[in-house]
This record gives C-alpha cells, sequence and structure tokens, in this order.
C-alpha cells in the first residue's frame, strides 16, 4: 500500500476512534456543567423537547480531526494555513457558543462582530494565497483569469465568510450537518491526493473520521448538538481545502446542501422585508420547511445526506474529467 494511502487509513482511523473514545467522557463534562442548547422560541415546536442538550461537541472532535492529520503525515506550509484558518473559525463558533450558554439564551456575537472576525480571517488566507501564486488572480470556470490581488481577497472572504454561515444555518436537525460535510470531506481528501495534495487529503480524511465518530452520538435523537464550536470548525476547513485547491467554484456544487440551506434563508428574509410580513417557506432554513410540512427530521435528514452524497460525486466526476 502507498505511504500517502496508508496516511489517510491511519488519519481517517485516529479521527473515528478518539472521537468515538473522548466523547463519552466530553459530553459527561458538558452535563455537569449544565451547558445545553438554547432553542429559540419562534422554531418548530417540537424541538422545544431538545433545550437542554448538551451542545459544542465540536470542542472535542474538530481539534481530534486536525490531529489526527498531523499524526497521519508531514508538516508543511499549506496544511498549516488550512490549520490556522479551521481553527480561526472554531475559536470564533466557540466564542458563540460560549456566549449563549453564559447569557442563558440562543443569541451569542452579533452579527457584525462574527463578520469582522470572519473578516479579519479570510484577509490572513488571502494574503497567504497571493504570496504562494506566480501570478495573483482568480480562474473562473468559462469566463477565464480575473488577474489582481483583489480578486483573490474577494473571492477568499465570500468563501471563508460563506462557507462557514452556510454549514452553521445547515445545522439545525440532528445529525444534519455532520453528514452532509461527511460527503464533501471525503470528496476533497479525493480531490487533494489526486492534485498532489496529501498532506491536505489527510486533514479531509482525517476530519471525515471525526465527523463521522461524532455522529453516533449526534444522530437522531441527537446526544450532543456540535454547536457554532463545530459547524464554523467544519467550515473553516472546507473553505481552506477549496482555497488552496484553487476549487472554490466545484465547492459550490460539492456543498450545493449548504448552498441551498443559505439561499433559503437569504431569500426568506429578503421577501419577508420587501412584503412586509410575507412567507415563501413554511420556515427556513429549508429543513425546517419540510419539517413543518409533515416530513420527520429524519426524513428530511437521510435525504439530505443523500443529495450531498450525489453531489460530492457529481463535484469528483467534474473536477477529474477536468471539467471543472
Amino acid at each position: 500500500m502507498m505511504p500517502e494511502v496508508q496516511s489517510l487509513w491511519f488519519a481517517g482511523s485516529m479521527g473515528a476512534g478518539l472521537t468515538l473514545l473522548g466523547m463519552p467522557v466530553f459530553l459527561a463534562g458538558m452535563r455537569r456543567l449544565g451547558w445545553g442548547q438554547k432553542i429559540r422560541e419562534e422554531g418548530p415546536k417540537d424541538h422545544q423537547s431538545k433545550a437542554g442538550t448538551p451542545t459544542m461537541g465540536g470542542g472535542l472532535f474538530v481539534p481530534v480531526g486536525l490531529l489526527a492529520s498531523f499524526w497521519a503525515y508531514h508538516w508543511s506550509a499549506d496544511l498549516f494555513a488550512v490549520w490556522i484558518l479551521t481553527i480561526g473559525c472554531w475559536l470564533l463558533g466557540m466564542t458563540d457558543d460560549l456566549t449563549k450558554v453564559m447569557r442563558n439564551r440562543n443569541l451569542g456575537l452579533k452579527a457584525r462582530h462574527k463578520l469582522l472576525i470572519q473578516t479579519g480571517l479570510s484577509l490572513a488566507m488571502g494574503i497567504y494565497l497571493c504570496c504562494t501564486m506566480e501570478r495573483p488572480g482568480v480562474e473562473v470556470p468559462y469566463f477565464g483569469f480575473f488577474a489582481g490581488i483583489h480578486w483573490v481577497l474577494i473571492l477568499t472572504w465570500l468563501v471563508v465568510s460563506g462557507t462557514t454561515n452556510a454549514v452553521n444555518l445547515t445545522d439545525g436537525l440532528d445529525g444534519l450537518a455532520g453528514g452532509a460535510v461527511f460527503s464533501s470531506l471525503v470528496a476533497y481528501g479525493a480531490i487533494c491526493m489526486y492534485g498532489g495534495h496529501a498532506d491536505l487529503a489527510t486533514a479531509a480524511i482525517g476530519m471525515a473520521g471525526a465527523t463521522l465518530g461524532f455522529l453516533w452520538f449526534n444522530s437522531f435523537p441527537a446526544r450532543i448538538f456540535m454547536g457554532d464550536t463545530g459547524s464554523m470548525g467544519l467550515g473553516g476547513l472546507l473553505a481552506g481545502l477549496a482555497l488552496i485547491t484553487r476549487t472554490p467554484f466545484l465547492l459550490v456544487i460539492i456543498g450545493g446542501v449548504y448552498v441551498v440551506e443559505a439561499v433559503s434563508v437569504i431569500m426568506q428574509v429578503t421577501f419577508f422585508k420587501l412584503t412586509k410580513g410575507k412567507r415563501i417557506f413554511r420556515m427556513s432554513p429549508i429543513h425546517h420547511h419540510f419539517c413543518l410540512g409533515g416530513m420527520h427530521e429524519v426524513q428530511v435528514t437521510q435525504r439530505m445526506w443523500l443529495i450531498s452524497l450525489v453531489l460530492a460525486l457529481f463535484g469528483l466526476y467534474l473536477h477529474l474529467g477536468g471539467k471543472l
């Protein structure tokens, strides 16, 4: 077996194994602290029974996923850049979660404060990307190359803020975000290996393993939620992988589930303001719309997992075929 493939198996196994072993202890600690999820009053009524479920599961499985990649492969500048972005987003999510539990309400950091921090993280990643490019710019499929540092910085900001917030919005049903992200991470593991980024592939597979281990506790009925700590950490990793491998537009397809979730919120809020109170969906993000329409959340979650898997495979097909 090739050393790189062995590293992937090691990273995935370590990520899953350590999460499965450590989560019961972490879960017990969250219960002792009384750090449970606060459910918004305007949310689906059947979700009120989930109030008090321990949260911040990302506080364990995200660093475990990163450690798995550290142990599985040698250090590199690209891997370090992805780690920094992931840890930055993870800490932002953790601060948001801690603000919620300390204030005993479902409101954490203000949106403008989150955006400011995301902008800072995007700027750091954008500067790194420009330093590693022979000619800074953005290659837009079917439209050509747009030269200029400003295009790199703009695209980086859109990818980082968009991905972290979209994954965060997807995390609204038991296991939904974890299962959807798992498919995306496995796809990016293959993309990284194909593109000669074995170091980044271990990061993707290590986190995929950790996410899979977390799903054992997060699937319906969830014993613990990942919280913003987990969703923003995962979003940051996906954004970093897409930016380093120069495949940010491919992420729109592979992460299509998060894109639809985010767009449904934008559409709902915009339509609500323009029509002074009318709605497109029963509730947004769109997974709530389906639940309020009579589908059980397990049905919604499993179908979105399947859609995410299909989109991941389709994205791989386009990329390996040289079409995107």
